[in-house]
């Protein structure tokens, strides 16, 4: 496991490492133990996995007491994550990365931060773990053509949103 730190304070990139033979691949997305030397007193407590096709956008949606810890398991997605706390230096601040089954990366987001997918493959599953059990309204929203924000989709985006996100 390697972690990174990204443009955004408080959100870690980490790349996991794979072990590969002739059956395939293991993967271990989580160990609390090794999870520790991030520095970030956190304490997953809920699983949650999004079964989406391609061109489905899920988000932007967080809160500000949820740490996430998001994996791609299947397939390629776009993961816009933004800073959504008025009073930090770097409010309104986002940056996107792509997560697949083949690149290994996971992205551990903190209280405070917005976060949205696009799926890019013909389908993809979309893995988190909370630190907070799913309150819907305690939740903000983001519409992800905000101008306030400047967020930069891809070209010809054609996103197929449900009625919270549109």
């Amino acid at each position: 496991m390697k972690i990174s730190k990204t443009r955004l304070n408080g959100v870690l990139q980490i790349r996991l490492k794979p072990f590969n033979d002739l059956r395939g691949t293991y993967l271990e997305i989580f160990n609390k133990k090794l999870f520790k030397n991030t520095k970030k007193k956190v304490n997953f407590i809920q699983d949650d996995i999004s079964i989406s096709r391609r061109n489905v956008l899920r988000g932007i949606h967080g809160d500000f007491k949820t740490w996430k810890l998001v994996t791609c398991l299947m397939g390629e997605f776009l993961l816009l994550v933004v800073n959504n706390k008025k009073k930090d230096k770097q409010f309104k601040k986002w940056q996107i990365f792509k997560l697949s089954d083949q690149n290994n990366l996971q992205i551990l987001i903190p209280p405070g931060f917005g976060n949205a997918h696009y799926v890019k493959s013909k389908k993809a599953i979309f893995h988190y773990k909370q630190s907070t059990l799913y309150n819907r309204e305690s939740q903000f929203t983001i519409n992800w053509r905000d101008k306030n924000f400047k967020f930069k989709w891809p070209k010809k985006i054609k996103p197929i949103l449900s009625k919270r996100d549109t």
